[in-house]
């Protein structure tokens, strides 16, 4: 690309190229890429879209584009992800914040709660919202991978929580200590076989051990399910994201495990994203269910 072209005509080629290569949304990803190469916004570049890019800045896209090009996601390339309104830093070793996992902070919030744990924490985008969102409460983050526990602890300082925020390096509850009056959790919910289905930017570039359990993709909400009963103090939620799918299997878990007033919740597409269960406030209730 010559440093002689306006920023407007560096969208034009850019696009032109992310669409052959078959990125989808490829002029939304184009001016993404342009502003942060030149270092404002995509709101702002109306403003500078009809200069000369400056050659330092159009090498920069160019190579933000290239890569654009193999599917490495947008979020990687420019290092953060927006999600329930913050900026969180996002790197391959996490999987990336998305919209539809607004839903399970939208649903915890519905009730106070003062100590909350998250399970497989990944970016630390659900805990440290919850935390964020409620200025009274403390938390872990559980990850079994050290290098997202990292990106999760500095989004903690980014995000001004890290005093009340703790991060363990655990196999789901190996190595958290109790009590919790809400668990949540986004574990890996998709199947072996649906692996191949995914979109390249996620299936080529995202932490598999963050998507599948290469299984079924209802391993994780096992584990969980069994464990979270002794986390939890009594009246405890826990809440757990599923796959559109799995509403009905991961209730079951969640009934087997002794849990109580358990919902489907469905994302704002209308399609099933939140399991939710509670710990009977009186355990002794919750024996008599268990015997049942």
């Amino acid at each position: 690309m010559s440093e002689a072209l306006t920023g407007s005509q560096h969208l034009v080629a850019a696009t032109r190229r992310l669409t052959d290569a078959g990125v989808p949304d490829a002029a939304r990803d184009a001016r993404k890429l342009f502003a942060f190469a030149a270092g404002t916004t995509p709101s702002r570049l109306t403003l500078i879209l009809p200069d000369p890019v400056m050659p330092e800045v159009a090498a920069r896209f160019h190579s933000l584009i290239v890569r654009r090009c193999a599917f490495e996601p947008v979020s990687h390339l420019i290092g953060t992800r927006a999600f329930f309104g913050r900026s969180f830093e996002v790197t391959p070793d996490v999987l990336d914040p998305r919209p539809e996992t607004e839903t399970l902070i939208a649903e915890a919030l519905r009730v106070p709660f003062a100590r909350v744990l998250d399970l497989g924490t990944g970016s630390g985008c659900i805990l440290i919202t919850l935390l964020a969102e409620n200025s009274d409460a403390v938390g872990v983050g559980g990850d079994a991978s050290a290098a997202a526990l990292a990106v999760a602890a500095r989004n903690a300082e980014r995000h001004a929580v890290a005093a009340r925020a703790a991060f363990v390096q655990s196999d789901w509850m190996a190595a958290i200590v109790p009590s919790f009056d809400l668990i949540v959790s986004n574990p890996p919910y998709i199947a072996a076989d649906e692996m191949a289905g995914l979109s390249r930017d996620v299936r080529d570039w995202e932490p598999r051990m963050a998507l599948t359990d290469d299984a079924d993709g209802l391993s994780a909400y096992k584990v969980i399910a069994a464990q979270a009963p002794e986390a939890l103090a009594p009246g405890g939620r826990l809440m757990c994201e599923i796959g559109p799918t799995q509403g009905q299997a991961v209730a079951d878990l969640f009934a087997k495990a002794g849990f109580c007033d358990i919902n489907v919740i469905p994302d704002l597409d209308g399609r099933d994203r939140v399991v939710i269960g509670q710990i009977p406030a009186n355990r002794q209730d919750r024996a008599v269910r268990e015997a049942k």
